[in-house]
């Protein structure tokens, strides 16, 4: 039996047990990932340094802040989400006690990716914690000191048989693909979503996949830009531009592009300094067959801003790219780089038919100080989310789903959304064993009054013979229940 086969059966056998089911467990295991964050921040800061040079300050801050407030939501709320739902009732069920019943789904396979370790893999590992499920943690091998600390650190705050940790490349991934689950979360790249997708189809698993794209920014010429760009700036530039929510590149009117390309400038230098290399606070490309993919991308665009690198050290600078044509190479795929692309669009219809033109991304950026434009972006194009003069801060709401459409991907997370997503949410219908009486318009031999019972029950309507009076006499002959019952619902109607 290989390492995954182990990992996959050991969460199984845990599962069945019984013990992630209560609350109480779920409550304790939560608490206990969420003491890893403060007791070993320094470990969890110092991987993430070696991988992608974030700063200890910038890895709180993107990656464990918002964890930790995570798992304090869960602890919160986890007993009102659990708790049975109750349903709108019909007059046929009115009786009855109707609910929806939020269950386990059993082992959850989650596959994080490397540009947030933490916060893409341990997020919906809260949401299946939260649920009462078991999984089987599978973290990126492109962040390999982050990949060792999970590995090492996760065993030691939470249940090592519930929640195995697998580390190791593409084989690895494929062994644990060949496994049997019952829910796969995956987040990543699309092309690698399709092979997931598949993977699962030969068990009909269900998936989550929290994908990419290219994420377009409109700019309206009448608004604050010294603001926008400010903001656009920060959004593309955290994290050297590996963000799957990084704009993508900007849509602005000829007339702006050089105000645009200013501002933008001018807030690189505000946050990383004349010299963004020796800044603390700006990261690298996370490894060399990255960095050439990125540069590659430069051979037909001409630059505005930046464009200095240092492949040794996997450095680009932050970069603006100007007057770039949409068959430029760097338009036909996400750039998940510090690549700033600026096209010229002539008005805001012509920027809603580019973007229409395209795959849905899983964001959709619009900086305008005027609600139509605002209002004409959202009801005209399709994303996975929609954030108007802001850039990112959308997935720090634990209140809105965060998730694509099409192309950018399938099903979605963050809070309660989380834990629905991993929950399988049972329709349950209590009915007692009396007051048959009511049942008998179900019953064959089926007729033409009966089935204006039936309408009535289910429509409220009157149809065809019967009337109010039939229907008073038929209940009187079931029970003194369903007649207050139908007094009660006829009085209302």
């Amino acid at each position: 039996m290989s390492r995954e086969q182990q990992a996959v059966a050991l969460a199984r056998k845990a599962f069945e047990t019984g013990r992630s089911k209560p609350l109480e467990y779920r409550i304790y295991q939560l608490k206990s990932l969420q003491r890893l964050f403060i007791e070993r921040q320094q470990d969890v800061s110092d991987a993430i340094k070696k991988d992608l040079n974030k700063s200890e300050v910038g890895t709180q801050l993107y990656e464990t802040l918002g964890l930790e407030g995570e798992i304090s939501l869960a602890i919160r709320k986890l007993k009102d989400w659990a708790a049975p739902r109750p349903v709108e009732k019909n007059l046929l069920t009115i009786s009855d006690t109707v609910y929806i019943q939020p269950e386990p789904l059993g082992v959850v396979l989650i596959i994080g990716a490397w540009n947030y370790p933490w916060a893409v893999t341990i997020q919906p590992l809260i949401g299946a914690i939260a649920a009462g499920n078991a999984a089987v943690v599978k973290p990126s091998e492109v962040c390999v000191h982050t990949a060792k600390v999970m590995e090492e650190l996760l065993p030691l705050y939470i249940d090592k048989e519930l929640y195995p940790v697998v580390t190791g490349g593409v084989p690895e991934t494929q062994e644990l693909l060949r496994q049997r689950f019952d829910h796969i979360f995956y987040t990543g790249n699309s092309m690698v979503g399709k092979v997931i997708m598949e993977a699962a189809a030969k068990n009909l698993t269900p998936v989550t996949l929290e994908l990419g794209g290219k994420s377009p920014c409109y700019i309206d010429k009448d608004c604050d830009i010294t603001v926008a760009c400010r903001r656009v700036a920060w959004g593309k530039y955290t994290n050297c531009g590996q963000t799957c929510i990084a704009p993508d590149y900007i849509l602005c009117e000829p007339s702006i592009q050089n105000r645009v390309i200013e501002e933008v400038k001018k807030a690189i230098k505000e946050f990383y300094t004349d010299d963004p290399k020796t800044c603390p606070d700006y990261g690298r490309i996370i490894n060399q067959r990255h960095f050439k993919r990125i540069m590659a991308m430069l051979e037909d665009s001409t630059i505005a801003v930046g464009g200095e690198n240092d492949e040794s050290d996997c450095y680009i600078a932050p970069t603006v790219l100007q007057d770039v044509k949409p068959e430029a190479k760097v338009m036909q795929e996400e750039i998940f780089g510090p690549l700033l692309p600026i096209l010229s669009i002539g008005s805001l219809d012509e920027a809603i038919k580019f973007v229409n033109k395209r795959e849905k991304p899983l964001a959709l950026y619009v900086f305008s100080q005027d609600n139509k434009v605002i209002n004409k972006m959202r009801d005209e194009t399709s994303s996975g989310g929609l954030l108007a003069n802001d850039c990112l801060v959308h997935y720090s709401v634990s209140s809105l789903p965060f998730g694509g459409v099409g192309n950018s991907g399938m099903g979605c997370y963050h809070g309660k959304f989380s834990f629905d997503q991993l929950s399988h949410l049972r329709a349950c219908l209590i009915k007692q064993l009396k007051m048959e009486g009511v049942n008998s318009m179900r019953y064959p031999p089926h007729t033409a009054k009966k089935l204006g019972w039936a309408r009535f029950f289910i429509l409220k309507t009157k149809v065809g013979p019967l009337n109010v009076c039939e229907l008073f006499s038929e209940s009187l002959r079931s029970t003194d229940t369903i007649m207050r019952h139908l007094l009660f619902s006829i009085t209302n109607m």
